[in-house]
This record gives C-alpha cells, sequence and structure tokens, in this order.
C-alpha cells in the first residue's frame, strides 16, 4: 500500500484561508491575536524551511490569499472592478487592524502581563507581527502612566488622549467601510456585512 501524499503547506494556507474568511471580522482578529501570541517566540528562532511537519509562514501571501477569497465570495470576475474593490478592502482591512482589540494591542498587553512582546518588527514580533496594530504615542504615555503607578489625574489626562486616539481610528474604520459600501451590489454589501467587513 502506497504511503499517503504529504499534505503541501499551500494547501493547509488554502484551506486555513477558506475557513478564516468564512469567520466574522471580530473572531479573525481574536485568532490572528491568539495564534500571534503564540508565535511570539518565533521571530527569535532560525527560520525553517517549509515542509512536511514545518509550517512556513508569510505575512504577504497570507493577505493575497484572503483577499482572493474576498474576491471569490463577492464573486467579482471583472479584473478592474476588483481592483477598485480589492484597494477599498485592502482599506477597511487595514484600519480594522490599527482599531485592533478594543485599542492597540491591548490583547497581547492582556496575555503578556504588561508592555506587550514589542511592536510590528521589534523584538518577539513574531512571525504575526505584521497583522498588530501600530503602537501610537497616547497608547504608549497611557502605559508609562500605568507603569509608574502615577498620579489619578497624570493617568486620567493620558487615558483621555488615549481615547481620542482610539476615537480617530474607529472614525478611519467607518469611513474605509463607507467607502467600501460605495462599490459594492446589494448583495456583495450583505456578504461582506456577513464575513465582518462592514
Amino acid at each position: 500500500m502506497p504511503a499517503p501524499r504529504p499534505i503541501a503547506s499551500n494547501e493547509i494556507n488554502e484551506k486555513m484561508i477558506r475557513e478564516i474568511t468564512t469567520m466574522k471580522t471580530s473572531q479573525l482578529l481574536a485568532l490572528a491575536g491568539l495564534v500571534g501570541m503564540l508565535g511570539l517566540g518565533a521571530g527569535n528562532a532560525p527560520a525553517q524551511p517549509a515542509g512536511p511537519g514545518n509550517f512556513s509562514f508569510d505575512p504577504a501571501q497570507f493577505q493575497k490569499m484572503i483577499l482572493d477569497r474576498y474576491r471569490e465570495q463577492l464573486d467579482v470576475k471583472d479584473d478592474p472592478e476588483w481592483k477598485v474593490i480589492e484597494g477599498r478592502i485592502q482599506k477597511v482591512m487595514d484600519a480594522r487592524r490599527e482599531v485592533g482589540f478594543g485599542g492597540g494591542a491591548g490583547m497581547m498587553r492582556l496575555f503578556m502581563g504588561g508592555r506587550g512582546g514589542g511592536g510590528p518588527g521589534g523584538p518577539g514580533g513574531g512571525p504575526f507581527a505584521a497583522f498588530a496594530p501600530t503602537p501610537v504615542p497616547e497608547e504608549e504615555a497611557l502605559q508609562r502612566a500605568v507603569d509608574a503607578k502615577a498620579s489619578n489625574a497624570e493617568i486620567k489626562a493620558a487615558l483621555a488622549k488615549f481615547l481620542q486616539a482610539r476615537k480617530v481610528k474607529q472614525a478611519n474604520l467607518e469611513k474605509a467601510q463607507a467607502d467600501l459600501r460605495q462599490v459594492l451590489s446589494v448583495r456583495q454589501e450583505a456578504i461582506a456585512s456577513l464575513t465582518g467587513l462592514l
């Protein structure tokens, strides 16, 4: 009896993408955060070649596969039409990433007990750092105030600035979603809503 054929890493990735794009965005963010936290140490590990038993993660390939899956779900056949829609989906995804888990790197901070594990590209960023929100000065200032056990007045002032910055990110997301709605059919808007894009 012949040995079973090893599953190629791109087959695994494609299956993951099909499953991931049917999730709502909030579920997707939670999954990406959890997987990212599990892989935080991987940024310091030597790269291993892809193959049976080894998982190689390429953020650009992962993102392309997600966009390809959105194209399939939205049933866009025309390349020029897709270019317009793809650009707007990308803006929604970027804005959603910046909103993060209720504002910034909060989920990573929750599980790592404090300051998080380095920003994108930083030490401990791991293979999923590309999906982490960009740290903002207001968030860092609030974290410093909390870590220093600053006075209530100082923390309150830093918190107000942080919440204002988060409102700006949320407004950017809402604008990106409104821009995407403008180029979708009613059916596509329904699909985008079901997948959590809108």
